[in-house]
């Protein structure tokens, strides 16, 4: 089941990290739910959204861009970024977004 974040009226940013994985799988999906948990603890984060085939995208939404560098600079969250590159990710891109807009469809 697909969940699509619910975020307050924009203007608000979203961080797009996208990535494709090594072979290696230890302790990876373990480390994925503790960074949910974390960052839904974190002040200004507003929710986010993830898939994964063969590349893997996840959007993270937040209040400013402060709260964005407070969560990159958590330490757990740099412990898991160090493990990431150690061990999880072949490579991957980070970018960070300013929304200006979004609308919405719901049947």
């Amino acid at each position: 089941m697909t969940m699509i974040a619910s975020t307050p009226n924009a203007p608000y940013y979203a961080v797009i990290f996208t990535s494709e994985r090594t072979p290696i799988d230890d302790g990876y999906a373990q480390m994925a739910e503790r960074m949910v948990a974390l960052a839904a603890e974190q002040p200004g984060y507003l929710g986010h959204e993830s898939a994964r085939e063969e590349m893997g995208i996840t959007v993270s939404y937040w209040e400013s861009l402060e709260a964005i560098q407070n969560w990159k600079k958590n330490s757990e969250h740099l412990m898991a970024q160090a493990l990431g590159k150690h061990k999880w990710y072949a490579k991957y891109k980070t970018r960070i977004c300013k929304v200006e807009r979004d609308y919405e469809f719901n049947v």
